[in-house]
Protein backbone atom coordinates (compact mmCIF):
# COMPACT_ATOMS: atom_id res chain seq x y z
CA UNK A 1 0.00 0.00 0.00
CA UNK A 2 1.15 3.69 -0.43
CA UNK A 3 1.26 6.31 2.28
CA UNK A 4 1.66 9.92 1.18
CA UNK A 5 2.64 12.94 3.86
CA UNK A 6 1.67 16.57 3.84
CA UNK A 7 3.48 18.80 6.40
CA UNK A 8 2.63 21.81 7.77
CA UNK A 9 4.53 24.33 9.57
CA UNK A 10 7.99 24.37 11.04
CA UNK A 11 11.27 22.45 11.04
CA UNK A 12 10.67 20.08 13.50
CA UNK A 13 7.40 18.97 11.88
CA UNK A 14 9.33 17.96 8.41
CA UNK A 15 11.72 15.98 10.44
CA UNK A 16 9.13 14.11 12.19
CA UNK A 17 7.39 13.63 9.18
CA UNK A 18 10.57 11.67 7.72
CA UNK A 19 10.56 10.11 10.76
CA UNK A 20 6.91 8.69 10.70
CA UNK A 21 7.93 7.61 7.06
CA UNK A 22 10.75 5.34 7.79
CA UNK A 23 8.33 3.97 10.44
CA UNK A 24 5.91 3.10 7.71
CA UNK A 25 8.56 2.04 5.07
CA UNK A 26 9.85 -0.56 7.88
CA UNK A 27 6.62 -1.70 7.78
CA UNK A 28 6.61 -2.29 3.90
CA UNK A 29 4.92 0.77 2.91
CA UNK A 30 5.70 3.12 0.20
CA UNK A 31 5.94 6.78 0.82
CA UNK A 32 6.10 10.01 -0.99
CA UNK A 33 5.16 13.96 -0.40
CA UNK A 34 1.57 14.16 -1.08
CA UNK A 35 0.66 16.82 -3.88
CA UNK A 36 -2.27 17.57 -5.90
CA UNK A 37 -0.85 15.59 -8.84
CA UNK A 38 -0.11 12.44 -6.70
CA UNK A 39 -1.79 9.43 -9.40
CA UNK A 40 -2.42 6.86 -6.57
CA UNK A 41 -5.58 4.33 -6.20
CA UNK A 42 -7.88 5.49 -3.02
CA UNK A 43 -8.41 1.68 -2.50
CA UNK A 44 -4.62 1.50 -1.32
CA UNK A 45 -3.84 4.96 -0.08
CA UNK A 46 -3.12 6.86 3.27
CA UNK A 47 -2.55 9.91 3.30
CA UNK A 48 -1.25 11.41 6.73
CA UNK A 49 -1.13 15.48 7.63
CA UNK A 50 0.98 16.62 10.62
CA UNK A 51 -0.26 19.61 11.12
CA UNK A 52 0.54 23.11 12.72
CA UNK A 53 -1.31 25.01 14.93
CA UNK A 54 0.75 28.35 15.91
CA UNK A 55 -2.46 30.51 14.72
CA UNK A 56 -6.10 30.30 14.44
CA UNK A 57 -5.86 30.80 10.58
CA UNK A 58 -3.45 27.39 10.67
CA UNK A 59 -6.92 25.93 12.12
CA UNK A 60 -8.73 27.01 9.41
CA UNK A 61 -6.77 26.24 6.44
CA UNK A 62 -6.28 22.94 7.45
CA UNK A 63 -10.04 22.24 8.21
CA UNK A 64 -10.21 23.33 4.67
CA UNK A 65 -7.27 20.95 3.57
CA UNK A 66 -9.25 18.01 5.32
CA UNK A 67 -12.62 18.59 3.67
CA UNK A 68 -11.08 18.93 0.11
CA UNK A 69 -8.75 16.15 0.88
CA UNK A 70 -11.88 13.73 1.61
CA UNK A 71 -13.78 15.33 -1.38
CA UNK A 72 -10.79 14.30 -3.37
CA UNK A 73 -9.82 11.00 -2.57
CA UNK A 74 -13.03 9.61 -0.63
CA UNK A 75 -11.99 5.89 -0.25
CA UNK A 76 -8.42 7.03 0.83
CA UNK A 77 -7.69 6.58 5.10
CA UNK A 78 -7.07 10.02 6.46
CA UNK A 79 -4.75 10.39 9.16
CA UNK A 80 -4.24 13.93 11.17
CA UNK A 81 -1.57 14.17 13.92
CA UNK A 82 1.01 16.87 15.51
CA UNK A 83 0.37 19.74 17.23
CA UNK A 84 -3.23 20.80 16.30
CA UNK A 85 -4.80 17.66 17.80
CA UNK A 86 -2.35 17.52 20.95
CA UNK A 87 -3.25 21.39 21.66
CA UNK A 88 -7.11 20.91 20.80
CA UNK A 89 -7.97 17.26 21.29
CA UNK A 90 -11.66 18.62 21.97
CA UNK A 91 -11.81 20.46 18.25
CA UNK A 92 -9.80 17.83 16.44
CA UNK A 93 -12.43 15.40 17.53
CA UNK A 94 -15.12 17.76 14.88
CA UNK A 95 -12.62 17.13 12.14
CA UNK A 96 -14.63 14.01 11.07
CA UNK A 97 -13.01 14.02 7.91
CA UNK A 98 -10.12 11.97 9.58
CA UNK A 99 -10.06 8.26 10.53
CA UNK A 100 -7.47 8.49 12.50
CA UNK A 101 -6.54 11.07 14.86
CA UNK A 102 -3.02 10.80 16.68
CA UNK A 103 -1.60 13.46 19.37
CA UNK A 104 1.79 14.07 19.45
CA UNK A 105 2.62 11.28 21.77
CA UNK A 106 1.14 8.48 19.41
CA UNK A 107 3.28 9.33 16.34
CA UNK A 108 5.75 6.06 16.57
CA UNK A 109 2.29 4.65 16.64
CA UNK A 110 1.31 5.49 13.46
CA UNK A 111 1.60 2.02 11.75
CA UNK A 112 -0.13 0.05 14.22
CA UNK A 113 -3.03 2.15 14.57
CA UNK A 114 -3.43 2.10 10.69
CA UNK A 115 -3.34 -1.35 10.67
CA UNK A 116 -6.19 -1.14 13.30
CA UNK A 117 -8.84 0.41 10.53
CA UNK A 118 -7.73 -1.55 7.97
CA UNK A 119 -8.98 -4.16 10.46
CA UNK A 120 -11.56 -3.17 12.44
CA UNK A 121 -13.09 0.01 10.18
CA UNK A 122 -13.49 2.17 13.02
CA UNK A 123 -12.45 5.64 13.78
CA UNK A 124 -9.66 5.73 16.00
CA UNK A 125 -8.78 8.89 18.47
CA UNK A 126 -5.41 8.71 20.38
CA UNK A 127 -4.16 12.02 22.20
CA UNK A 128 -2.67 11.23 25.79
CA UNK A 129 -0.94 13.82 27.94
CA UNK A 130 2.88 14.36 26.77
CA UNK A 131 5.82 11.82 27.45
CA UNK A 132 8.41 13.01 29.92
CA UNK A 133 10.83 11.54 28.26
CA UNK A 134 12.42 12.77 24.78
CA UNK A 135 10.12 10.74 21.87
CA UNK A 136 12.34 7.61 20.60
CA UNK A 137 12.33 8.86 16.72
CA UNK A 138 14.97 8.28 14.28
CA UNK A 139 15.99 9.24 10.42
CA UNK A 140 18.56 7.26 8.20
CA UNK A 141 17.59 10.08 5.29
CA UNK A 142 16.04 12.99 4.23
CA UNK A 143 13.91 12.40 1.02
CA UNK A 144 14.39 15.10 -1.46
CA UNK A 145 17.17 17.40 0.00
CA UNK A 146 20.60 17.87 0.27
CA UNK A 147 20.72 18.81 3.90
CA UNK A 148 19.34 16.89 6.92
CA UNK A 149 17.40 18.13 9.67
CA UNK A 150 17.43 16.47 13.20
CA UNK A 151 15.21 16.98 15.88
CA UNK A 152 17.18 16.93 19.06
CA UNK A 153 15.06 19.17 21.06
CA UNK A 154 11.35 19.11 22.01
CA UNK A 155 9.09 20.97 24.32
CA UNK A 156 9.29 24.74 25.75
CA UNK A 157 8.75 26.20 29.02
CA UNK A 158 8.28 30.13 27.82
CA UNK A 159 5.07 30.64 27.81
CA UNK A 160 5.13 33.86 25.28
CA UNK A 161 1.79 35.21 25.33
CA UNK A 162 0.72 34.81 22.27
CA UNK A 163 2.12 30.98 21.74
CA UNK A 164 -0.08 28.33 21.98
CA UNK A 165 3.04 25.57 21.57
CA UNK A 166 3.38 24.78 25.10
CA UNK A 167 0.14 22.88 25.32
CA UNK A 168 0.86 21.06 21.78
CA UNK A 169 4.41 20.39 23.26
CA UNK A 170 4.84 19.95 26.52
CA UNK A 171 7.69 20.88 28.44
CA UNK A 172 11.42 20.86 27.66
CA UNK A 173 13.12 17.53 26.86
CA UNK A 174 16.24 15.97 24.76
CA UNK A 175 17.78 13.63 22.59
CA UNK A 176 20.40 11.48 24.44
CA UNK A 177 24.06 12.15 23.20
CA UNK A 178 24.12 8.40 22.10
CA UNK A 179 21.42 8.38 20.25
CA UNK A 180 22.02 11.78 18.10
CA UNK A 181 26.05 10.12 17.26
CA UNK A 182 24.23 7.47 16.02
CA UNK A 183 21.78 9.31 13.85
CA UNK A 184 24.44 11.71 12.89
CA UNK A 185 26.13 8.58 11.81
CA UNK A 186 23.84 7.08 9.42
CA UNK A 187 22.82 10.13 7.65
CA UNK A 188 27.12 11.04 7.27
CA UNK A 189 27.11 7.16 5.66
CA UNK A 190 24.36 8.71 3.43
CA UNK A 191 26.39 11.18 2.53
CA UNK A 192 24.40 14.26 3.95
CA UNK A 193 27.04 16.34 4.38
CA UNK A 194 25.30 19.23 5.74
CA UNK A 195 22.77 18.39 9.08
CA UNK A 196 21.03 21.22 10.68
CA UNK A 197 19.95 20.63 14.79
CA UNK A 198 16.37 21.65 15.25
CA UNK A 199 14.07 21.89 17.84
CA UNK A 200 11.07 23.86 19.47
CA UNK A 201 13.03 25.89 22.30
CA UNK A 202 16.60 24.70 20.53
CA UNK A 203 18.57 26.46 23.00
CA UNK A 204 17.43 24.64 25.71
CA UNK A 205 19.06 21.50 24.79
CA UNK A 206 20.22 19.37 27.62
CA UNK A 207 18.77 21.17 30.12
CA UNK A 208 17.41 18.24 32.13
CA UNK A 209 21.19 16.96 32.83
CA UNK A 210 22.62 20.49 32.92
CA UNK A 211 24.12 20.20 29.15
CA UNK A 212 23.71 22.98 26.48
CA UNK A 213 23.25 23.11 22.79
CA UNK A 214 26.98 23.51 22.54
CA UNK A 215 27.48 19.71 22.95
CA UNK A 216 24.93 18.33 20.28
CA UNK A 217 27.19 21.33 17.96
CA UNK A 218 30.33 19.68 19.28
CA UNK A 219 28.81 15.74 18.58
CA UNK A 220 27.63 16.84 15.11
CA UNK A 221 30.89 18.39 14.03
CA UNK A 222 33.02 15.35 15.17
CA UNK A 223 31.32 13.26 13.15
CA UNK A 224 33.40 11.89 9.52
CA UNK A 225 31.37 13.12 6.43
CA UNK A 226 29.35 15.80 8.00
CA UNK A 227 31.10 19.01 6.81
CA UNK A 228 28.65 21.90 7.47
CA UNK A 229 26.93 22.21 10.72
CA UNK A 230 23.65 24.46 10.89
CA UNK A 231 21.36 25.83 14.00
CA UNK A 232 18.11 26.31 13.77
CA UNK A 233 15.92 29.15 15.73
CA UNK A 234 17.89 30.72 18.60
CA UNK A 235 16.74 32.40 21.93
CA UNK A 236 18.79 35.23 22.53
CA UNK A 237 18.82 35.61 26.13
CA UNK A 238 20.11 31.64 26.40
CA UNK A 239 22.94 32.67 23.94
CA UNK A 240 25.28 33.65 26.81
CA UNK A 241 29.34 34.66 25.91
CA UNK A 242 30.40 31.35 26.93
CA UNK A 243 28.15 29.51 24.54
CA UNK A 244 29.59 31.62 21.52
CA UNK A 245 33.01 31.02 22.45
CA UNK A 246 32.09 27.78 22.81
CA UNK A 247 30.48 27.45 18.99
CA UNK A 248 33.12 29.29 17.76
CA UNK A 249 35.68 26.76 18.62
CA UNK A 250 33.72 24.14 15.63
CA UNK A 251 34.96 24.89 12.40
CA UNK A 252 31.75 23.07 10.98
CA UNK A 253 29.56 25.26 12.73
CA UNK A 254 27.59 27.81 9.81
CA UNK A 255 27.93 31.55 10.68
CA UNK A 256 24.27 32.07 10.74
CA UNK A 257 22.03 32.38 13.36
CA UNK A 258 18.65 32.76 13.42
CA UNK A 259 17.82 34.58 16.46
CA UNK A 260 14.34 35.24 17.41
CA UNK A 261 13.66 38.84 17.84
CA UNK A 262 9.49 39.39 17.11
CA UNK A 263 9.91 42.81 18.30
CA UNK A 264 12.54 45.52 19.26
CA UNK A 265 10.56 47.27 21.23
CA UNK A 266 10.58 46.55 25.34
CA UNK A 267 7.26 47.79 26.00
CA UNK A 268 5.97 45.19 23.50
CA UNK A 269 8.42 42.15 24.43
CA UNK A 270 7.27 42.78 27.87
CA UNK A 271 3.50 42.29 26.71
CA UNK A 272 4.75 39.22 24.75
CA UNK A 273 6.36 37.29 28.04
CA UNK A 274 9.98 37.66 25.76
CA UNK A 275 12.55 37.28 28.83
CA UNK A 276 15.14 39.91 26.57
CA UNK A 277 15.05 43.58 26.24
CA UNK A 278 15.97 44.90 23.02
CA UNK A 279 19.86 46.24 24.20
CA UNK A 280 20.61 42.53 25.23
CA UNK A 281 19.94 41.19 22.37
CA UNK A 282 21.69 43.72 20.28
CA UNK A 283 24.73 42.77 22.78
CA UNK A 284 24.11 39.33 21.37
CA UNK A 285 24.74 40.34 17.92
CA UNK A 286 27.48 42.40 18.78
CA UNK A 287 29.04 38.61 20.18
CA UNK A 288 28.08 36.91 17.42
CA UNK A 289 29.57 38.93 14.91
CA UNK A 290 32.79 39.52 16.78
CA UNK A 291 33.42 35.76 16.96
CA UNK A 292 32.01 34.73 13.76
CA UNK A 293 32.98 37.75 11.03
CA UNK A 294 30.79 38.17 7.85
CA UNK A 295 28.36 36.19 10.13
CA UNK A 296 24.18 35.96 8.63
CA UNK A 297 22.22 37.26 11.69
CA UNK A 298 18.10 36.21 10.52
CA UNK A 299 15.08 36.65 12.71
CA UNK A 300 11.20 36.44 13.11
CA UNK A 301 9.51 40.00 13.80
CA UNK A 302 5.94 40.33 14.68
CA UNK A 303 4.29 43.21 13.83
CA UNK A 304 0.75 44.51 15.28
CA UNK A 305 1.01 42.50 18.48
CA UNK A 306 -2.20 43.81 20.71
CA UNK A 307 -1.29 47.57 22.38
CA UNK A 308 1.14 47.97 19.33
CA UNK A 309 0.67 51.67 18.95
CA UNK A 310 2.59 53.73 16.27
CA UNK A 311 5.47 54.67 18.86
CA UNK A 312 6.07 51.33 19.51
CA UNK A 313 6.14 49.96 16.19
CA UNK A 314 8.61 52.91 14.99
CA UNK A 315 10.78 51.39 17.80
CA UNK A 316 10.60 48.16 16.60
CA UNK A 317 11.41 49.60 12.93
CA UNK A 318 14.22 51.95 14.31
CA UNK A 319 15.99 49.02 16.12
CA UNK A 320 15.70 46.27 13.46
CA UNK A 321 17.00 48.97 11.01
CA UNK A 322 20.11 49.18 13.49
CA UNK A 323 20.91 45.92 13.82
CA UNK A 324 21.49 45.55 9.57
CA UNK A 325 19.88 41.24 9.82
CA UNK A 326 20.73 39.26 6.43
CA UNK A 327 17.19 38.15 6.01
CA UNK A 328 13.62 39.05 8.23
CA UNK A 329 10.62 37.32 7.87
CA UNK A 330 7.97 39.58 8.96
CA UNK A 331 4.39 38.49 10.03
CA UNK A 332 1.10 40.12 11.32
CA UNK A 333 0.07 39.12 14.59
CA UNK A 334 -3.05 36.50 14.42
CA UNK A 335 -4.46 35.63 17.53
CA UNK A 336 -4.31 32.24 18.44
CA UNK A 337 -7.17 31.16 20.69
CA UNK A 338 -6.09 29.68 24.01
CA UNK A 339 -3.45 32.33 24.73
CA UNK A 340 -3.45 35.37 26.62
CA UNK A 341 -2.81 37.48 23.66
CA UNK A 342 -5.88 37.17 22.07
CA UNK A 343 -8.10 38.13 24.96
CA UNK A 344 -6.00 41.71 25.28
CA UNK A 345 -7.18 44.54 24.52
CA UNK A 346 -6.42 47.28 21.88
CA UNK A 347 -6.22 44.73 19.04
CA UNK A 348 -4.26 46.17 15.63
CA UNK A 349 -7.07 46.56 13.17
CA UNK A 350 -5.99 43.85 9.82
CA UNK A 351 -5.53 47.25 7.57
CA UNK A 352 -2.89 48.52 9.98
CA UNK A 353 -1.30 45.31 10.21
CA UNK A 354 -0.93 45.31 6.41
CA UNK A 355 0.46 48.75 6.39
CA UNK A 356 3.11 47.85 9.12
CA UNK A 357 3.98 44.82 7.40
CA UNK A 358 4.56 46.86 4.24
CA UNK A 359 7.25 49.60 6.19
CA UNK A 360 8.92 46.74 7.86
CA UNK A 361 9.84 44.95 4.52
CA UNK A 362 10.91 47.94 3.44
CA UNK A 363 13.49 48.28 5.79
CA UNK A 364 14.37 44.72 6.19
CA UNK A 365 15.06 44.38 2.31
CA UNK A 366 17.43 47.55 2.57
CA UNK A 367 19.11 45.60 5.66
CA UNK A 368 19.43 42.43 2.94
CA UNK A 369 20.52 44.22 0.01
CA UNK A 370 23.90 45.97 2.20
CA UNK A 371 24.42 42.79 3.58
CA UNK A 372 24.69 40.66 0.26
CA UNK A 373 26.96 44.23 -1.29
CA UNK A 374 29.45 43.33 1.00
CA UNK A 375 29.68 39.57 -0.76
CA UNK A 376 30.06 40.93 -4.08
CA UNK A 377 33.34 39.79 -5.82
CA UNK A 378 33.89 37.75 -3.07
CA UNK A 379 34.30 33.45 -3.52
CA UNK A 380 32.84 31.56 -0.77
CA UNK A 381 31.42 27.98 -0.74
CA UNK A 382 28.02 26.99 -1.94
CA UNK A 383 26.18 23.93 -1.14
CA UNK A 384 23.67 23.03 -4.34
CA UNK A 385 20.50 22.21 -3.79
CA UNK A 386 17.94 22.55 -6.44
CA UNK A 387 18.13 22.54 -10.44
CA UNK A 388 16.03 25.80 -11.63
CA UNK A 389 16.04 25.32 -15.40
CA UNK A 390 18.31 24.07 -17.70
CA UNK A 391 21.09 26.46 -17.07
CA UNK A 392 20.90 27.36 -13.91
CA UNK A 393 21.40 25.73 -10.31
CA UNK A 394 20.77 27.01 -6.94
CA UNK A 395 22.17 26.65 -3.48
CA UNK A 396 23.21 28.01 -0.33
CA UNK A 397 26.33 29.28 1.42
CA UNK A 398 27.35 28.53 5.08
CA UNK A 399 25.89 32.46 5.82
CA UNK A 400 22.29 30.93 4.50
CA UNK A 401 22.15 33.59 1.62
CA UNK A 402 20.90 31.54 -1.77
CA UNK A 403 23.50 32.06 -5.12
CA UNK A 404 22.01 30.90 -8.63
CA UNK A 405 24.81 29.47 -10.81
CA UNK A 406 25.35 29.12 -14.33
CA UNK A 407 25.88 25.53 -15.81
CA UNK A 408 27.48 26.26 -18.70
CA UNK A 409 27.92 22.56 -19.03
CA UNK A 410 25.45 21.03 -17.66
CA UNK A 411 27.33 18.85 -14.99
CA UNK A 412 26.43 20.33 -11.83
CA UNK A 413 23.90 18.28 -9.29
CA UNK A 414 22.24 18.88 -6.29
CA UNK A 415 24.78 17.81 -3.52
CA UNK A 416 27.47 19.04 -5.12
CA UNK A 417 30.13 21.47 -3.25
CA UNK A 418 31.70 24.38 -5.19
CA UNK A 419 33.29 27.59 -4.80
CA UNK A 420 31.24 30.77 -6.26
CA UNK A 421 32.70 34.57 -7.11
CA UNK A 422 29.41 36.28 -6.13
CA UNK A 423 28.45 38.67 -9.11
CA UNK A 424 25.41 40.60 -7.64
CA UNK A 425 22.11 39.83 -6.32
CA UNK A 426 18.55 40.51 -6.81
CA UNK A 427 15.54 39.99 -4.53
CA UNK A 428 17.69 38.57 -2.33
CA UNK A 429 19.48 35.75 -4.72
CA UNK A 430 22.94 36.32 -5.22
CA UNK A 431 24.22 35.60 -8.90
CA UNK A 432 27.35 33.51 -8.72
CA UNK A 433 30.54 32.33 -11.15
CA UNK A 434 32.18 28.72 -10.31
CA UNK A 435 35.65 28.98 -8.87
CA UNK A 436 36.14 25.41 -7.93
CA UNK A 437 34.18 22.07 -6.71
CA UNK A 438 34.99 20.56 -3.39
CA UNK A 439 33.12 17.06 -4.37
Amino acid sequence: MNALFHTLGCKVNQYETQAMRRLMEDEGWNTAEYTQESQVSDQELVIVINSCTVTGESDRKLGQLLRRLRRNHPHAILVLTGCMPQAFPEIADRFTQADIVLGNAARHALPSRINRFLTLRQRIVDISEHNEQFESLSIDEFQGRTRAFIKIEDGCDRFCSYCIIPYARGRVRSKQPDELKSELEKLAANEYSEIVLVGINLTAYGKEWGGSLCEAAEIASSIPGIHRVRLGSLEPDLMTPETINRLAALDKLCPQFHLSLQSGCDATLKRMNRHYTPEEYKEVCRDLREKFPDCGITTDVMVGFPGEDEDEFVQSLNFVESIGFSRVHIFAYSPRPGTPAAKAQNQVSGAEKAKRSRRMSAVCNKSRDKYLDGWIGRCTEVLLEARMDDNAIEGYTPQYFPVRITDHDGKLTPGLTVTAEITGHQNGICMGEISSKFN
